[in-house]
């Protein structure tokens, strides 16, 4: 189901999306964790190899799109279908591709050319106090409530 999601997605020149049989699980789960190290280090919760387990317990090659340039691995999703929502249970860029831009285009492009379309609202959890949860709301996310570890956030599309 996933999948068909991707198949509408347009990533712009020089990035490949990769998903269902093709994907490296391992690879995504390390890039998970490096990704992730700062902000869990910050309060004091960096476990890697809880890290790596928590995304390989719920590993889903149809769910989840990877994405290269050229032949390295530089970000990944995870977009989940629900009967009333798209739950974006993943977004992370590799430490070496951050702060040129690619969370924000794989994110718009999400929003833009899936959601949208669907008429269906994003939700996702980002960890309190992160950066990702300033850059979801810059993306025109909305903080929803927070249980002290995670925030909760949603974005609607404008549709008419």
């Amino acid at each position: 189901m996933a999948e068909g999601l991707f198949a509408r997605l347009s990533l712009p020149e020089g990035l490949r999306a990769v998903t269902g049989a093709a994907l490296d699980p391992a690879a995504l789960a390390e890039l998970r964790a490096e990704a992730m190290r700062p902000s869990l280090e910050a309060v004091g919760r960096f476990d890697p190899e809880r890290v790596r387990r928590r995304f390989l317990d719920g590993f889903d090659p149809e769910a989840t799109l990877a994405v290269y340039e050229g032949a390295g691995l530089v970000g990944f999703l995870v977009l989940r279908p629900r009967t009333d929502h798209l739950y974006l249970d993943h977004l992370y860029i590799a430490p070496m591709a951050q702060g040129r831009g690619l969370g924000a285009v794989l994110l718009r492009a999400v929003q833009a050319q899936i959601a949208t379309p669907l008429g269906q609202e994003i939700r996702l959890i980002a960890l309190t106090g992160s950066a990702s949860g300033r850059f979801y709301q810059r993306e025109g996310f909305v903080m929803t409530g927070s249980d002290g570890i995670d925030d909760a956030y949603v974005w609607t599309p404008n549709t008419p």
